[in-house]
């Protein structure tokens, strides 16, 4: 239950005050506190691959027509929960420790477990009185010790149901898992390389006078030796061999290329009113009261009233010129007080699309930049407010650049990406090679699942962090 540490104090004093401290929020208060705080990670087909494994365990499970809500949220912690009412979070962070698409269905058919089997709803009612007045006394005091005190009783409520319940998320993770047609070996996998990461942050918060509890950290064993989890997990049976599914490892790899490591830092220094495609490499600013969001492909900006917006889809770049492209585009000949442009010395073009049957005008441009043609699109609501609109339009568009190296050196986060080991491949030389911490070199050694010892094969695929 960490995602309670990071409520605002108005929700909580909201959630406290509408609902009796046993009953709890609902799911969806539950939701809107954790995006107010903890933002959603910014790659949407990694999100759908996640939330379509997450809707394959739901399909063969006790609850399968029911509603189930994912979130992937931008969270460097390992950690993934799941709440009432059908909702199940992971944060990116976990995903770090991840080797193959098995262990992941492994870590949300756990989750899903805990929902069908009723845990979420019995350990929230029974603690989750308790973790509100901690988090909420420790905001309005300012006081950690406060905080802990609180916690360490809301905490001690939870244990004495721990061990029972992870068995049983365990069990039912594993049947979902054998229904799916995976191996439930990935699962026995997935928690040892927990329980190495435990052990590894134990040893570190040791060191700060610290300590750090982290997910399903209940082990009193290593789960390979562990019989109680391996009688729970081997309930399941074995996958019938016609329905047998591979592991998944070289989909999952190609999901999480690129996957941002440790702290996203650059989100919280950019501009609101700035969209950006890091990967692109391009950039553009809507006026300073603007809000947008992604629509498919494409992005879209409005002011607070709704009464405008400016929408730019990257399209497929051609060998026409810009003012051809458009043209092509639209389909039709007829833009008026059309001109070229140049933002950043880009080349480009722009018009005024008339509107028909009292319909209002519209703003088109195309930008081109290396091999992607960024068309914008300006309308409004009242044709009458045209005129004094299309000027913020136009300014809009002009920011429209490239992302220099120089604007990225210094705020680019560090990422996973994945290369093949050679004979001469040692972990040592990697970290040595990519300049990581002590810290990260023991990492390096934990995502790859060789913590403490070993070295990757010849051939063998492998995670490194590099930025």
């Amino acid at each position: 239950m960490r995602f309670l540490r990071q409520f605002a104090a108005p929700v909580l004093i909201g959630l406290l005050g509408t609902a009796p401290a046993a009953a709890g929020p609902t799911g969806k208060e539950i939701f809107e506190g954790v995006i107010s705080s903890t933002p959603i990670y910014d790659d949407q087909e990694l999100a759908e691959y996640v939330g379509s494994l997450v809707a394959q365990v739901v399909s063969v499970s006790e609850l399968k027509d029911e509603k189930f809500t994912f979130t992937l949220l931008d969270d460097p912690a390992v950690n993934a929960f799941a709440t009432r009412d059908n909702y199940v979070y992971v944060n990116r962070g976990l995903l770090h420790y991840v080797r193959n698409e098995a262990q992941l269905v492994s870590v949300l058919a756990h989750e899903v477990g805990h929902i069908t089997k009723g845990h979420v709803t019995d350990l929230e009612d029974e603690a989750k009185g308790a973790q509100f007045l901690a988090a909420l006394a420790a905001m309005l005091s300012g006081s950690a010790e406060v905080y802990e005190a609180g916690m360490a009783y809301a905490n001690s409520l939870v244990k004495s149901h721990g061990r029972a319940n992870e068995l049983e998320a365990d069990a039912a993770g594993a049947e979902y898992m054998v229904r799916l047609g995976y191996d439930t070996d990935a699962m026995i996998e997935m928690l040892s390389t927990m329980k190495d990461m435990e052990s590894l942050q134990k040893r570190r918060a040791a060191a700060q006078g610290a300590t750090r509890q982290t997910y399903h950290g209940i082990f009193a064993s290593h789960p390979r030796n562990d019989s109680r989890l391996r009688n729970a997990v081997g309930k399941a049976g074995k996958v019938d061999p016609k329905q047998a599914r591979d592991d998944g490892d070289e989909r999952y790899r190609k999901m999480t290329e690129g996957l941002v490591w440790g702290e996203n830092f650059q989100d919280k220094e950019k501009k609101a009113s700035r969209w950006e495609d890091l990967n692109a490499r391009v950039r553009f600013d809507y006026p300073d009261d603007w809000t947008h969001r992604p629509d498919g492909r494409a992005v879209v900006g409005t002011p607070e009233d709704k009464s405008a917006l400016l929408a730019m889809e990257p399209m497929a770049r051609t060998a026409q010129e810009p003012e051809e492209y458009l043209y092509n585009y639209l389909n039709s000949p007829q833009l008026v007080d059309s001109k070229s442009i140049e933002p950043a010395g880009l080349k480009g073009f722009t018009g005024i699309l008339k509107g028909e049957d009292g319909k209002s005008d519209k703003r088109i441009a195309v930008v081109y930049y290396r091999m992607g043609a960024y068309v914008f699109t300006g309308e409004v609501e009242d044709p009458a407010s045209f005129a004094d609109m299309d000027s913020q339009f136009l300014a809009s568009i002009e920011t429209f650049r490239p992302i220099s190296n120089r604007e990225l050196r210094g705020r680019s986060p560090k990422r996973i990406h994945y290369v093949k080991a050679t004979s001469a491949t040692t972990f040592d030389k990697l970290a040595e090679n990519l300049k990581l911490t002590s810290s990260e070199a023991e990492d390096l050694r934990l995502i790859n699942g060789y913590y403490p010892s070993g070295e990757p094969e010849p051939g063998e695929w492998i995670k490194i962090i590099k930025q």
